[in-house]
């Protein structure tokens, strides 16, 4: 690992820190941390510490929020980055990314159950 990503995921920030860097309540970072966005390290008495490259991704959720992702969409994109598509809305997503963080956001916020895996709901018994 290279000298400045180490320095990068070094975890030195309390959540107080972070809070005023991101302008997020302690909450928020907690649910994004729920959600498996981020992955905090702790100190031997149970405390939270942040590295950069949390305030980066919790500076991008804030920015993804902003620009109308609701978590699920979000959940998606680093899903996919994780997988190692790098996908984002600014980096220019395919019309087949699109439909399908769509698909699944509909299907979590409609009470539709679990995403489809690419298969549009409303056609699936038409041919």
């Amino acid at each position: 690992m290279r000298e400045k990503e180490l320095r990068r995921s070094m975890a030195v920030f309390p959540i107080g820190t972070v809070i005023k860097l991101t302008d997020l309540t302690a909450r928020k970072i907690r649910y994004y941390e729920e959600q498996d966005l981020i992955h905090p390290e702790r100190t031997e008495g149970n405390r939270r510490m942040y590295s950069l490259n949390d305030i980066d991704v919790l500076l991008e959720i804030k920015d993804y929020l902003a620009e109308g992702l609701n978590m699920a969409g979000i959940k998606r994109i680093y899903e996919m980055k994780k997988q190692g598509k790098d996908i984002s809305p600014r980096s220019g997503l395919t019309d087949e990314d699109v439909r399908r963080i769509f698909q699944d956001e509909i299907a979590s916020q409609g009470g539709f159950g679990a995403p489809m895996s690419g298969q549009n709901p409303f056609l699936q018994n038409k041919k």
